[in-house]
């Protein structure tokens, strides 16, 4: 199987050579029975569906859990490129914390002319409540989730940031548990980086967060809105690995000034509370009055240093795709540097001259919602009809602001594994950073999400999108 012409194929070469990264792979692939290696494909779906590995579908007839597809074909990276990756990985996540402090106080990116205030004024996810507060240790983005997508043998580009409450790390760490059970002879043969410490290290990083209030050993707790979330899976598996309490609103409330968790030897305090709850929910004195998953009084203690909220409320305006597009000015205000990794150009609607020419060039433009997520409210023009483009221009002109539209990129496509062999299908790569006072760090992998359909090349898991292992190669 060679690559095709107009995507980068990571495994092979446009002559069909096998590239660097995956020569002791092919090697040890080639000398498989293929029998064996479908049983094992069917065993590793096995396994997903015993260990609960699920996640719901919304906007079906109603909603349903399924199996987020694995692939065992793995994403293989070599140290140098994970190198490079990883100083504009740091440059990015630095520029995002900074941004957010200064969004939050005096907004001098604003005073300089670098971002409208529009984009702030008229954003639901930028939070009043926060203004003039500086969380502990001043981090406000704890946990990162930034897309990466490549085009070519140098050239990855920032797909968008998730800095509010990111998910599928799970999936990471059981893609390479599941991939070490079947094939533990392979890793002897191929170095890989380890992901499986990431629990550890998220447990380090956040405790390294805690408020000057906390004891020696801060108590941990993962906040989780219950049992029928899309992400349970993963908030459970979290604070197990981590040694951390898997708490729910209901288990928490406000007593002496700190945020308490009931114990068989009464309420204990809470040092930083890793939540996984909406901003609207997280305290319905403050918020949505109606919330029943949050903690009354909760940001009263937050502002008074009681506790540590990771992430900290407010840093969905992060991931907003509005914001995204500035984010080439806002790394270069904040670091005094270019950006190492270039976004996607973006057309912003709500701009008279941009909204012209996406709603000329709309069968040849993805467009997606500001605030949308998980490959919903979006258009991928070359594979819509005539009907749908008609559909998203109605919208595009009634509310403008509400939609950016980007190129339609050439991703670069892996193998993966079909009943006819290998097969290239696109692919997306979502790397986990955890930021504390003293360090960012970010763990040698992430979470590749491949695209399984012939073609496509939508690569989320709600759309039809599956995993893969990711593999960072060691020196």
């Amino acid at each position: 199987m060679g690559g095709r012409a107009d995507f980068f194929d990571e495994m092979y070469g446009s002559d069909g050579a096998v590239r660097d990264a995956y020569a002791d792979y092919c090697n040890w692939f080639d000398g498989q029975d293929g029998e064996l290696l479908a049983r094992k494909h069917t065993e590793a779906e096995t396994n997903f569906r015993k260990t609960g590995i699920t996640f719901n579908v919304y906007g079906a007839e109603e909603a349903e859990e399924r199996l987020i597809p694995f692939d065992m074909v793995p994403r293989i990276i070599t140290a140098g490129e994970w190198r490079r990756l990883t100083r504009g990985i740091e440059q990015r996540v630095s520029a995002l914390n900074s941004f957010m402090h200064d969004l939050y106080h005096r907004q001098e990116i604003v005073r300089a002319g670098r971002l409208p205030e529009g984009l702030l004024r008229d954003n639901t996810a930028w939070l009043p409540n926060m203004v003039g507060f500086t969380p502990p240790g001043g981090v406000y983005t704890h946990i990162v989730g930034i897309d990466l997508v490549r085009t070519g043998p140098d050239e990855f580009f920032v797909l968008e940031d998730n800095a509010r409450t990111p998910s599928g790390v799970s999936y990471m760490l059981e893609n390479r548990e599941t991939m070490m059970a079947m094939f533990p002879e392979l890793f002897m043969r191929v170095p890989v980086e380890t992901v499986s410490d990431y629990p550890r290290r998220l447990a380090t990083s956040l405790a390294a967060c805690a408020p000057d209030c906390a004891r020696d050993r801060p108590r941990l707790a993962v906040l989780t809105p219950g049992i029928y979330n899309a992400a349970y899976f993963e908030h459970a598996f979290l604070a197990d690995q981590m040694g951390a309490e898997l708490v729910e609103g209901s288990d928490l409330r406000v007593v002496d000034g700190r945020v308490a968790m009931r114990t068989t030897q009464g309420y204990q305090p809470v040092d930083v509370l890793y939540r996984r709850v909406d901003d609207e929910f997280l305290d319905p004195l403050t918020f949505n009055p109606d919330s029943v998953l949050g903690v009354p009084g909760i940001m009263d203690v937050y502002r008074a240093g009681g506790i540590t909220i990771a992430n900290a409320p407010g840093t969905g305006v992060c991931d907003d795709k509005a914001i995204y597009s500035f984010m080439p000015e806002i790394v270069e205000f904040y670091t005094g540097e270019k950006p190492l990794l270039p976004n996607v150009e973006t057309w912003r609607c709500a701009d008279d001259e941009a909204r012209k020419y996406v709603l000329d060039h709309l069968h040849e433009l993805v467009v997606k919602e500001v605030h949308g997520s998980g490959g919903y409210g979006m258009l991928v023009g070359p594979a819509s009809t005539k009907a749908q483009i008609a559909e998203f221009r109605a919208k595009i002109v009634e509310r403008p602001d509400n939609y950016i539209a980007q190129p339609t990129l050439s991703l670069s496509t892996c193998p993966v594994f079909t009943a006819s062999g290998l097969a290239p299908r696109h692919v997306d790569l979502r790397p986990f950073v955890l930021v504390s006072p003293e360090r960012i760090d970010i763990v040698p992998g992430g979470l590749t999400r491949v695209a399984l359909e012939e073609g496509s090349l939508v690569v989320n898991s709600s759309q039809g999108g599956g995993t893969k292992d990711t593999w960072v190669l060691k020196d």
